[in-house]
């Protein structure tokens, strides 16, 4: 079979290839994807059958610099390394790559649809693959970008304390509440790419975030697929536009009350 061909039959894989294409034109759309900034992953080993299984590696052996175990026999799409989301959405096969994990679960291969070597921040992202299948997770997308007003929020300080953002961001909007019933996580400054940020994002997470806001740099999100991911960033990056065109207006915010975002959640029977 010709590698090249791979999505042609596949109608399955084609679609979920398709929604991080449209997600990637999204990013670049609303500004949080300049340059090569910002990377998908997305689990696709739902969409893997015998015939891709058995097709050759087009890339040799690389290592992922750590054991995963929970990654055997997983497959992945990945975003190309210094690769542009606005090229992703028009091309996402010749901007990103189909990698398998190997058996070892300490490296992987590049098996579709040509040699495009994955972000070099992939160790980070398949930690965090790593984790959500250990947990037990139907998580299957991870998603960084940097979401222009949330990143200016995390140039105060105050923001940065556990939860101040979260509550200012739910008081903004119903629909925050409603639709980021977890809120965002906050990891101060740590080098992009570092394997301190992947355990400190992987830590946020494991204290049931499923949004973490990296200060000064942008926001790690995960969720069941890339569009469910992109839109809980959407959903707080509006709320933080709510926040500051208020502030440029003049005043500080009311907020919602604390009552009122309260019966938000029971009525959507949000946690508590």
């Amino acid at each position: 079979m010709d590698n090249n061909s791979i999505l042609d039959t596949r109608p399955a894989l084609k679609a979920e290839i398709d929604r991080i294409a449209e997600a990637a034109g999204y990013l670049w759309q609303k500004g949080w994807a300049e340059r090569n900034g910002g990377n998908i992953t997305v689990n696709i080993t739902e969409f893997v059958d015998e015939q891709i299984r058995s097709l050759p590696a087009i890339s040799a052996r690389l290592e992922i610099g750590t054991v995963l175990p929970h990654l055997k026999g997983c497959w992945f799409y990945c975003k190309g390394t210094q690769k542009r989301m606005r090229d992703l959405a028009r091309d996402p096969m010749a901007n990103g790559s189909i990698i398998r994990i190997l058996d070892d679960c300490s490296g992987y291969e590049i098996v579709a649809d040509q040699p495009v070597a994955p972000t070099s921040e992939l160790p980070s992202h398949l930690s965090v693959h790593n984790y959500l299948i250990a947990k037990g997770s139907t998580y299957k997308a991870s998603l960084h970008t940097h979401p222009i007003e949330l990143v200016a929020m995390t140039h105060s300080r105050k923001f940065l304390e556990k939860d101040v953002a979260t509550n200012i961001l739910w008081s903004m909007i119903p629909e925050t509440k409603a639709f980021c019933p977890r809120g965002l996580g906050m990891v101060p400054y740590m080098l992009p790419g570092s394997v301190a940020l992947a355990d400190a994002t992987i830590k946020a997470l494991d204290d049931d975030y499923d949004v973490v806001m990296w200060e000064k740099h942008g926001v790690f999100a995960v969720d069941e697929d890339i569009m469910s991911a992109f839109d809980q960033v959407d959903v707080l990056n509006k709320a933080a536009c709510i926040y500051i065109s208020a502030k440029n207006m003049g005043f500080e915010p009311d907020g919602m009350t604390q009552a009122q975002m309260q019966e938000i959640s029971d009525v959507f029977g949000l946690p508590k």
